[in-house]
């Protein structure tokens, strides 16, 4: 009886383990690549820290250094990209994140809610036509009329860059 419950526990977990495997056996694990912090080109700031980027993305902090106001743009519920930055810079799902910025507008504590648009071309052209604006979007996607900071020192085409988003299919 006693071999029976041992054999019957190995194979429970063994199954379980198998369901939690990240990958299928014998597959490759999802390449992902960097997320590409992108302010205006006239912004004086050039690097910021995950915390202070943090506390750019959840309305903690109002002004750049140069007293500009912060304006955050950001991709629509859904996208791969958002979903990075809910995981690795906010740290919290969707609906908190906008239970967040309504309390905080209510309270006074947000001064704006983010801007959101749908492609990272929209969110490209407004952060070159807004000087204090900041958003996101894959490396792809970025050209000379934007410019990507430094997080904890690394660009997003370095190994140690700590924001990822899948690749494209």
């Amino acid at each position: 009886m006693r071999r029976f419950i041992t054999i019957t526990v190995l194979i429970s977990l063994a199954a379980a383990l198998l369901r939690w495997a990240p990958v299928p056996l014998g597959a490759s694990p999802p390449k992902n690549e960097g997320l590409a912090i992108v302010v205006n080109q006239a912004n004086p700031v050039d690097e910021l820290s995950m915390a202070e980027l943090r506390t750019v993305f959840l309305g903690e902090r109002s002004h750049w250094p140069n007293g500009r106001r912060i304006t955050l743009v950001m991709m629509d519920a859904g996208r791969p990209e958002r979903e990075a930055v809910l995981r690795e810079i906010c740290r919290m799902s969707e609906s908190d994140l906008r239970r967040r910025f309504v309390q905080g507008l209510l309270t006074g504590e947000i001064l704006v809610s983010p801007k959101t648009l749908s492609s990272p071309e929209g969110v490209r052209k407004f952060v070159f036509n807004v000087p204090g604006a900041i958003g996101y979007m894959r490396p792809s996607d970025v050209d000379a009329s934007v410019k990507v900071l430094r997080i904890d020192g690394h660009y997003p085409s370095d190994v140690e860059y700590a924001l990822r988003v899948p690749e494209r299919h």
